[in-house]
């Protein structure tokens, strides 16, 4: 690693005994993040109901602001939420579908929401409509076509991730949403993966709803994310949990914001932090976020041509579908079902062997399968060829077994 990459790493607290190329799973946050919250932790603790009662308003807004900023996004269509699949939850369980209704999602769906989707439509007797999308995929037309194959006059929603979660795959999200508004279908975008990793206007891109987390590419604490909602339907959305801001009243607050505000006690200063992290992971790059997130895509571009050439596969979609992620197919594996809580292998002897924490997975099914890899500004080229080289000898060990 140069001088330069070896003081961006210098700046997490990251073991340095581990090549950590999983950023994707949970993210990770700088020391500085940290220390804010740490620091906002103490000031609540030393005055719990000043803090919680008396300052949180105020503090959230800021947040918000600053967050939606970011984001593209009037604040007032912000909720925070701890994560990217409570706000898809909040949105789906907010809904009155009728029998018959039709959901539509694709195979590389984030299987939690997918569940949460499936939950849903069999309590209210609706269908959920799943498009395949090849993978590999040759261009962002064939996503468009596909879904679009599938819409009849029954579809009334569709939930569309971003940015794949195993597949890695930037979904041509605002075509996406103009063609099916254009056919009356709302859009509930999950997306978990692409705030920090790809552009966002939220005002323009043409959804109806649009979770997404705080806690991965944008490197806030675990717990932070949002959902928006565009403004004349957050008055249908409410969270999870109901609570107090249900029937409390504030002069200036909507009853939006009453209620994702609160929903019981809990430590809000992963959502505070936002502000801090936004500013953090900007300020590490001379460009700014853009740099960031350029830096991050070519990063992880290179690191996707060492693995297929390890692998021996070609590259599954054009690199202008891949932001800071990227998966690559593998030989195949085991037949039996892999999960997250029991991950193949090849995984375990990754990490056991070569100290390179780097998800494997079965998918679309076992015993296809696909390693995935992370670009973040704490990883370096050199880290990648460490894992194509450990990658290439594993792959051949198995073949010999």
């Amino acid at each position: 690693m140069s001088p330069a990459e070896v003081a961006l790493a210098a700046r997490w607290t990251l073991d340095p005994s581990v090549v950590f190329l999983n950023h994707g799973s949970f993210g990770a946050c700088p020391r500085e993040v940290l220390e804010h919250q740490a620091a906002l932790r103490a000031e609540m603790e030393a005055e719990p109901v000043r803090f919680l009662s008396r300052e949180l308003d105020g503090r959230l807004d800021q947040a918000r602001a600053a967050l939606g900023a970011f984001l593209g996004a009037d604040p007032d269509d912000l909720g925070f939420v701890p994560n990217a699949t409570s706000g898809v939850n909040a949105v789906l369980r907010s809904h009155a579908f009728a029998a018959g209704d039709e959901l539509l999602t694709t195979d590389h769906a984030y299987n939690a929401c997918r569940n949460a989707l499936e939950y849903v439509a069999e309590r209210m007797g609706a269908r959920v409509i799943v498009v395949p999308v090849p993978f590999p995929v040759a261009s962002p037309e064939a996503i468009i076509d596909g879904v679009l194959a599938r819409v009849t006059p029954r579809t009334r929603l569709a939930l569309l991730d971003h940015v794949t979660s195993p597949t890695g795959i930037v979904l041509p999200i605002a075509r996406l949403c103009a063609e099916l508004g254009a056919r009356g279908v709302e859009v509930l975008v999950d997306g978990a993966h692409a705030p920090g990793m790809v552009p966002l206007d939220l005002a323009t891109l043409g959804a109806t709803y649009y979770s997404g987390n705080c806690h991965k590419w944008l490197c806030a604490p675990k717990g932070s994310a949002f959902l928006w909602v565009r403004a004349e339907r957050r008055a249908e959305v409410r969270p999870l949990t109901i609570s107090h801001g249900a029937n409390r009243k504030k002069p200036g607050r909507s009853r939006f914001r009453m209620e994702f505000d609160w929903t019981g006690t809990a430590d809000p200063t992963a959502w505070l932090t936002v502000p801090a992290a936004i500013a953090c992971v900007g300020g590490m790059l001379p460009g700014g976020w853009p740099a960031v997130m350029a830096r991050n895509h070519a990063l992880a571009v290179e690191a996707r041509r060492l693995l297929c050439a390890a692998a021996g596969t070609p590259p599954a979609c054009p690199d202008t579908m891949l932001g800071s992620l990227a998966s690559v197919i593998l030989p195949a594996g085991a037949t039996t079902d892999v999960v997250w809580s029991r991950p193949d292998p090849l995984q375990g002897r990754l990490f056991d062997h070569w100290h390179i924490e780097v998800p494997v997975m079965s998918w679309p099914a076992p015993p296809r399968r696909l390693i995935r890899v992370s670009a973040q500004l704490y990883n370096a080229r050199e880290q990648f060829a460490q894992l194509a080289e450990a990658l290439g000898k594993e792959l051949a060990a198995e073949g010999r077994a």
